[in-house]
């Protein structure tokens, strides 16, 4: 593959027509070397076409049609089975809100430079360490986060401070080894799942800090029912780490 194309950009959208034109205009104004893979889950807002026409102008972008809302966490898996499948070395997957600044791309993805030695294998955009933060949350929303962070530390023996953060660069060839069939979660505890999973591949982790803006346009996907599903799964898999399976 030509180096100028080695990272692929996804972004899983449901109703976000709002946000992605100018989001995919401001990634490709920070990372215009890179490929954009929009996931969208059949929006009824046109989300899915306003990227199908994209796509015919830009042949950097392309768009994952799927039939319905599937959950988060397997839009991600379709984005890293396609970076798998058509070769690239890297993929981020950010947020369509602008939760996820672009203007982070060039760190993240220079933080996965394979001079080092040992090289990254997965950049997070962390909230969590200094330079980082979040604006526009309540008071509760801070603490639930920050609790969540550390209850899945705990339980999943991770040593990154920003564990249920969704901006992240991997490195494909540590994704070539995960078991995409095992991993259970399908929203908001896939981002813990999943680094539990690829520590368990003796991936190396790093962070750079990133300041997360809630969104402005558009309505939250988070509900308080996943939300306590989420922290049941990483109660299980907590239970599997500590026994040592």
């Amino acid at each position: 593959m030509d180096s100028a194309k080695q990272t692929l950009i996804t972004v899983a959208t449901y109703n976000e027509i709002e946000n992605l034109p100018s989001l995919v205009e401001e990634i490709f104004r920070h990372a215009p070397q890179a490929d954009l893979l929009v996931v969208d889950d059949h929006s009824p807002d046109g989300t899915g076409d306003w990227c199908d026409q994209k796509g015919r102008e830009d042949p950097r972008v392309r768009c994952l049609h799927r039939a319905g809302k599937l959950g988060l966490g397997t839009a991600i898996i379709a984005g890293m089975k396609y970076a798998i499948e058509h070769g690239y070395r890297y993929v981020l997957n950010m947020d369509a809100d602008f939760s996820h600044p672009p203007r982070c791309l060039p760190a993240m993805i220079a933080g996965m430079d394979p001079s080092e030695d040992p090289p990254v294998d997965v950049m997070i955009g962390s909230r969590y360490i200094p330079g980082g933060g979040v604006e526009g949350w309540p008071l509760k929303r801070h603490l639930m986060s920050r609790g969540v962070n550390l209850y899945a530390r705990w339980m999943l023996g991770l040593k990154p401070k920003d564990c249920s953060g969704g901006y992240r660069c991997y490195r494909v060839a540590i994704l070539e080894k995960l078991d995409f069939d095992a991993i259970r979660s399908r929203g908001y505890s896939f981002q813990e799942e999943v680094l539990w999973r690829l520590k368990m591949l003796d991936a190396r982790f790093s962070e750079t800090p990133i300041v997360f803006v809630d969104r402005q346009r558009g309505q939250s996907k988070i509900h308080s029912g996943e939300a306590v599903h989420a922290l049941r799964i990483i109660l299980q898999l907590g239970i599997q780490n500590w026994l040592g399976r």
